[in-house]
């Protein structure tokens, strides 16, 4: 079997089903129609197991898993994306929440396939159990930062959208989604944190080294900072609303700067990935 050949037909037939459930989500929240919407998740469901079973044949025609280059972190990443959306906001009531994290699926899809789908042998840096625990957990976390992403942009618009029964049914009042967004970014946190730990492991046991400041490894602590302050914020002095709201923003783009940013435009030891 070309695997590489049928990997390629399953990522398009990805994208293309990511397109339509992000097209068929905006139309939802612009006609305020529930058809388009329903449509709309059952294309992201599609889209999802295709990914997933994308993924699975790229494993197999690699021999590992799809998580050493580009092009395998970014198609990862955005099953990621998918997948807390389909684990978070799976009731109705979060329909709306979709509007904005289905074309972010698609974007980061997008970029997955601007780059090199070639399988290469992993450089003997890569060449261990800790790159699946290691980049695992980025996926998880990255994903649920996605999310809430999202999440925040709805709650940041809120206020515009006119109230009507159809928005009582399918938009998530603003307390419900700013409880949703802590619980989001609370479990990427937790994984965020694995992530540096087991990044700081593995960089020992490859270099000899826990922490070396290279840049991505700089930026994910900012990351993590930016988070960590958000949760502090929230817990010792209630931080609610906009201001929550906003710091998911900038989180997200910090993601997005930590991963596309670092690797195309500052040298790093992490550039393959």
């Amino acid at each position: 079997m070309n695997y590489a050949q049928v990997e390629t037909v399953l990522f398009v037939i990805t994208a293309i089903s990511y397109l339509i459930s992000a097209v068929l989500y905006i139309l939802f929240f612009a006609l305020k129609k529930e058809k388009p919407g329903i449509l709309a998740g059952y294309a992201l469901i599609v889209a999802f197991v295709i990914h997933t079973i994308a993924l699975i044949v790229r494993s197999i025609g690699a021999g590992r898993l799809p998580l050493s280059n580009q092009y395998e972190f970014a198609t990862s990443f955005a099953w990621g994306i998918a997948l807390a959306y389909l684990f978070f906001a799976r009731k109705k009531k979060y329909m709306a929440l979709g509007t904005f994290v289905a074309p972010v699926i698609f974007l980061i899809i997008g970029y997955a396939a601007m780059q090199s789908r070639e399988v290469n042998e992993l450089m003997p840096a890569l060449q261990s159990n800790w790159l699946a625990i290691h980049v695992s957990t980025a996926i998880i976390s990255y994903g649920s930062f996605g999310v809430a992403f999202g999440g925040s942009l709805l709650y940041l618009i809120r206020d515009r959208i006119r109230e009507t029964e159809f928005t009582r049914h399918y938009f998530p009042e603003k307390e419900r989604l700013d409880i949703l967004n802590y619980r989001i970014i609370s479990f990427g946190f937790m994984f965020l944190t694995l992530v540096i730990v087991t990044g700081a492991i593995w960089a020992q046991k490859a270099w000899g080294r826990y922490w070396t400041w290279d840049p991505k490894e700089t930026w994910s602590l900012v990351t993590w900072f930016i988070y960590a302050i958000y949760l502090h914020l929230r817990i010792s002095r209630g931080w609610r609303g906009k201001k929550a709201a906003w710091f998911a923003v900038i989180g997200f783009i910090c993601v997005i700067f930590t991963y596309i940013g670092v690797n195309t435009w500052i040298p790093s030891i992490h550039s393959y990935a």
